[in-house]
């Protein structure tokens, strides 16, 4: 026996053809090319062929964000993890356990702040990797907890928005974070303070029908999806041929429910110049 026998052959015959492509290569969503995931990285997650926003990790889209990539992680309270006792397919605390291992996040929101442009500002964002972004009491509860920290900070408040909705799995607890937000960032305009609103890939269901649309300035990346129900759902209750890419950004921007459409790499600087408007800065 030598060591090719001894070491690498078991190395081989434990990994697999599919783990080794999970692990090198992302399908584009959009047109299907494979991508390299070194490369994808390199790029911010946009598609080299059709230029596609991939979804992006939140510690990067921070980095991008805020000034020298430098910023801090606001606390946020631990909520009850299954209020409803939820059981389908798997039960909901086993769901809550796979996603914490597989994102490294308790829930699927993260509070942030630091300086954009020199403004300090908080932002919080939306993690699409862990359930979709479902909106559940943590994800309300750290909402209010960003915007009760831009009041007490006299801070601007940004929310970057991904998320599939309201989360199934507790109900009418769920639904009620969509009046607890909505109220939230009512207490920040009474206080005068700028409020943008970010919607990156997707923004659906209850998120787009709450804090969302509320934004000062409603800002969308370039051809994220944003609506309330999946367009099947909606052709086959208004029994309509539906406009084509009536849900996308740019199709928003033209009737009016968006104000700007920004490529990914450009939207630190419109920020900051929104910010600056905002704030009658020079």
């Amino acid at each position: 026996m030598n060591w090719i026998s001894e070491f690498v052959r078991p190395k081989i015959k434990k990994t697999s053809t599919k783990e080794l492509t999970e692990n090198l290569w992302t399908k584009c969503p959009e047109c299907g090319q494979m991508l390299f995931n070194k490369e994808l990285e390199k790029d911010s997650y946009i598609c080299s062929f059709c230029g596609h926003n991939l979804h992006l990790p939140l510690q990067k889209r921070f980095a991008m964000l805020f000034d020298d990539g430098k910023y801090k992680t606001l606390t946020l309270p631990k909520m009850q993890d299954d209020p409803l006792n939820f059981k389908d397919s798997k039960r909901y605390v086993d769901r809550l356990r796979g996603y914490r291992k597989l994102t490294q996040h308790n829930d699927a929101i993260e509070v942030c702040y630091g300086e954009l442009g020199g403004i300090k500002t908080v932002i919080a964002a939306l993690d699409f990797s862990f359930m979709g972004g479902s909106m559940g009491t943590a994800v309300g509860e750290g909402i209010v907890k960003a915007a009760e920290f831009a009041i007490k900070t006299s801070s601007p408040l940004i929310i970057i928005s991904a998320s599939g909705g309201a989360r199934m799995q507790e109900g009418i607890l769920s639904l009620m974070q969509m009046a607890r937000t909505t109220a939230a960032v009512g207490q920040l305009k009474e206080k005068g303070l700028p409020y943008i609103s970010v919607m990156t890939d997707p923004t659906t269901g209850g998120v787009s029908a709450s804090f969302a649309m509320l934004g000062d300035i409603n800002m969308a990346e370039q051809g994220c999806v944003i609506g309330f129900a999946g367009a099947r759902v909606i052709g086959q209750t208004i029994r309509e041929t539906l406009p084509e890419g009536f849900q996308k950004a740019e199709y928003l921007r033209e009737h009016g429910m968006v104000d700007i459409v920004t490529p990914r790499l450009e939207m630190r600087n419109k920020l900051i110049k929104v910010l600056k408007l905002l704030l009658n800065k020079k």
